[in-house]
């Protein structure tokens, strides 16, 4: 009995032991991981880019022209998840605008309303914009209003009756508003989302079906990398930007609609840097002693072949993320991207083309692209040098 009982009193702490060696990080992960972070740039990048994709995922709580909660009599309402028709405040339409000021003096004298930060939408137009004088014309689209004077906000529509006596009385655009009205910051954010949303998307569909058929390529070799290269060059020579008109002339282009057109063209941009990787590593002793103890072709590409094609994959995939929120961006800019209205980049680049007159249209879209690009870049490198085991950082 005595000679059982350590053992019996052993057992707890070796399961504790397995458990947290379960999930611990492997050597070789753990250095992949001190690699990221030595690359001070890379690794704050990633924050920041962090940060900021979050924030836009909850673009409705952040810019918008419905309160987060509201209370009326006694009710709780969440007017950001609901559509609550006006005939439940006492009016008579369908939906409700809580920016109007019968609505908002109804629901205040019978409750409160927690407002986002940004009372804008990205469709939401600011009718209360200065008009200005005859010797200062004003209206949209309209400077930020911080770099209004009080003189050009009492010039809003019914300001002297309204009893608007400075800017402090308006609602801010921080980044003043379009040529319709719609305010720069809140387009920006659902922009930024979208934009984001959209290139990992296409990035990431697209790397899968180019690193796949690379590795075929490459593995293979004769006349399956043969035919495949001429496959490659024909279908890349093929004009995808027409393709796009076409489609644009008798389809109203989707976000779906234009992630299955890019798809078809932007999966061949990672083909070469895969196939040149398997052509290098297929006759290597260790892959030829892979085949011989009988392992399929299958596991002999996923497990031995392609992670040394990983460096190479990696240097890659930042730039084919870049390139696939640019070609949104262009498109829209263009004219040939998401439906009139929605929330853009290229929108944002369009308006400042076309209002010289209006630099901050211009100015923040380009701000917001170079920013998103460039911390993509960073993280991007710092990502490839977490993978290549010759990088040392002292």
């Amino acid at each position: 009995m005595n000679e059982a009982s350590p053992a019996l009193t052993t057992l707890p702490r070796q399961t504790e032991a397995v458990g947290t060696r379960r999930w611990s990080l492997t050597p070789i992960n753990r250095r992949r991981l001190d690699n990221f972070r030595a690359n001070r740039r890379g690794y704050w990048s990633f924050w920041i880019f962090l940060v900021l994709f979050v924030l836009s995922l909850f673009a409705e709580f952040i810019a918008n022209d419905r309160p987060i909660l509201a209370s009326y009599k006694g009710e709780l309402l969440t007017p950001v998840f609901v559509d609550y028709p006006e005939e439940k405040f006492g009016g008579f339409l369908a939906q409700t605008d809580y920016r109007d000021p019968a609505i908002a003096d109804e629901i205040n004298k019978n409750g409160w309303m927690i407002w986002p930060p940004v009372r804008f939408s990205y469709t939401t137009r600011n009718l209360d914009l200065p008009q200005g004088t005859p010797d200062k014309k004003l209206g949209a689209p309209a400077a930020p209003t911080w770099l209004l004077s009080d003189e050009d906000c009492r010039t809003v529509r019914n300001g002297a009756e309204r009893g608007i006596k400075g800017c402090r009385d308006l609602e801010w655009n921080w980044f003043g508003t379009d040529d319709q009205g719609r305010d720069v910051l809140a387009r920006l954010i659902y922009g930024f989302r979208i934009s984001v949303l959209f290139g990992l998307a296409l990035a990431l569909v697209s790397s899968v079906i180019g690193i796949a058929a690379g590795a075929v390529q490459g593995y293979f070799g004769g006349w399956v990398d043969l035919i495949f290269q001429r496959f490659i060059e024909i279908w890349s020579s093929l004009p995808h930007l027409y393709l796009l008109i076409i489609v644009s002339s008798f389809i109203v282009p989707s976000f779906w609609i234009l992630l299955g057109i890019l798809l078809l063209f932007s999966w061949v941009s990672l083909v070469h840097v895969v196939r040149a990787e398997f052509l290098r590593a297929r006759n290597f002793e260790y892959v030829n002693a892979a085949r011989a103890l009988g392992l399929s072709n299958v596991k002999i590409m996923y497990r031995h072949v392609l992670p040394n094609a990983m460096v190479a994959t990696l240097t890659f995939l930042p730039f084919v993320l870049n390139s696939s929120i640019t070609t949104l961006t262009s498109l829209d800019f263009l004219g040939f991207g998401l439906p009139p209205g929605s929330p853009s980049l290229g929108e944002v680049l369009l308006q400042g083309k076309s209002h010289l007159q209006a630099p901050w249209l211009g100015l923040t879209g380009f701000a917001v692209i170079a920013l998103m690009l460039s911390l993509l870049i960073f993280i991007g490198e710092a990502v490839r040098d977490a993978f290549d085991p010759r990088k040392t950082f002292a």
